[in-house]
């Protein structure tokens, strides 16, 4: 860890700190506990269990993946880490990322995972962890994930450090060294897409449970099924077709998101999919230069929804104007999900989705009010799916509608472009992902 990242460390726990104490003041709590969680087992009936990832609430303290665990946060006070450390001969948890933590809390190890001892706290007491038993087991009677609290600690996370953008930076440039090789890979042929998907984690230096989300890999019509993850074993051969790749990487626990679409080969129909891509990344680009501080962000994503309308209009998809395309759910047949999501400790990270979105926008994640530091993805995509495109056609609507160019564009399944930005009260805002990835698709 660079002596700049532990600086930023060190005001990263103070401005955690800083937050996380007026939260308890508002609701009247003295000792804060936050549990690290506990590995899960996939079944009842299995003696297996999935990938340890610890709770977002007690990583945004600390790298540190250590199932048992938990932080003792009073006001006044140095924060206390029981670390917990089994010593088990069977299976060992990896390493801190930094051990820049140890300087600015005390740290004790233990070796069972039980209640917290009497001297670590103090009046009133809350837990946030997964499961009440283990808030019962750590503290007796205190409060279990009190749901204002909870509400405002979320809020706390939604403005991000200046540590966690450089995380959030790192696993960014990560992430694209994967694109870039899929890419290739893509251009030369013969790769199936399990073949891409070890490639990528190859590139990034990951295995696969570390990887922020299963990667998304998806060959031609594939790619009209949004989380692609049933990977593909045959080898697509060289004809003409197209690869969606959605997959990111971590940085001390924060979490890239990106998705790029190439395209490959020649002839009428790849060459006007080409155009699409090219489309889909410029009106992109055209909505993160939109951002702005007050704008809420699901006027960022009814935007999108227009200049969807106008590339379907240009590339011939769709007769009627942008504004009637919108008007009559054209364009949600073909861009059916929200724009984007916040960023951060978690793929779809907390704190901006507090608001319902109205109810022709059921998937949008995000909902806030652009701020200073919030980071989010903007994710536009147009996408071939009979599921959505059978009733259009079938509706007066699907009369605007070229369904033999519609026919012709199915085999490539659809486009998206993705990037990880932060809202930046100087620049307008910062684009994580165009710094180390700047190409946003196109031919491979």
């Amino acid at each position: 860890m660079t002596e700049s990242l532990l600086m930023l460390y060190a005001d990263h726990l103070a401005i955690a700190t800083a937050r996380t104490e007026a939260a308890l003041e508002r609701h009247g709590v003295d000792t804060l506990v936050l549990d690290a969680g506990e590995a899960i087992a996939k079944s009842r009936f299995d003696d297996q269990w999935f990938a340890y990832r610890p709770v977002a609430h007690f990583a945004w303290w600390l790298p540190l993946y250590a199932p048992g665990s938990c932080l003792v946060l009073r006001q006044g006070r140095r924060p206390t880490l029981l670390w917990h450390d089994p010593q088990s001969y069977w299976e060992a948890p990896p390493p801190p990322s930094h051990h820049g933590f140890a300087a600015h809390m005390d740290v004790q190890l233990v070796q069972h995972s039980s209640g917290l001892p009497a001297d670590l706290l103090a009046g009133r007491c809350a837990v946030v962890s997964e499961s009440e038993a283990r808030a019962s087991l750590l503290v007796p009677d205190a409060a279990w994930n009190p749901a204002a609290l909870l509400a405002d600690l979320d809020d706390a996370r939604t403005i991000k450090t200046p540590y966690e953008i450089a995380c959030l930076a790192e696993a960014n440039a990560r992430a694209a060294r994967g694109h870039d090789t899929l890419r290739q890979a893509f251009a030369a042929g013969g790769r199936s897409e399990l073949d891409l998907h070890l490639d990528y984690l190859r590139a990034t230096w990951q295995d696969d449970a570390e990887t922020p989300y299963k990667n998304i890999v998806a060959l031609d019509q594939h790619a009209a099924t949004l989380h692609h993850i049933a990977y593909g074993r045959g080898s697509p051969g060289d004809s003409a077709g197209s690869l969606l790749l959605d997959a990111g990487a971590t940085c001390h626990g924060y979490h890239a998101d990106i998705t790029r679409t190439w395209v490959r080969g020649s002839g009428e129909a790849a060459d006007r999919f080409k155009a699409l891509v090219t489309s889909v990344d410029r009106l992109q680009q055209d909505l993160c230069e939109r951002i702005a501080i007050g704008l809420p962000y699901e006027d960022l994503h009814d935007h999108a929804h227009l200049l969807v309308g106008q590339a379907l209009r240009q590339l011939g998809v769709v007769r009627a104007s942008a504004e009637a395309a919108v008007a009559k759910d054209i364009t949600f047949a073909f861009f059916p999900h929200g724009l984007g999501h916040s960023l951060g400790l978690q793929t779809h990270d907390v704190g901006c989705a507090r608001i319902q979105p109205r109810s022709d926008n059921p998937w949008l994640r995000n909902t806030s009010t652009i701020a200073p530091g919030q980071v989010f993805t903007i994710e536009p995509g147009v996408y071939f799916i009979e599921g959505l495109l059978g009733p259009l056609r079938a509706s007066p609507a699907g009369r605007d509608v070229d369904w033999r160019l519609v026919d012709a564009l199915r085999p490539f399944g659809g486009v998206r472009i993705e990037d990880d930005v932060v809202v930046d009260a100087g620049r307008g805002h910062l684009n994580l992902t165009r710094a180390v990835l700047p190409e946003g698709g196109g031919a491979a």
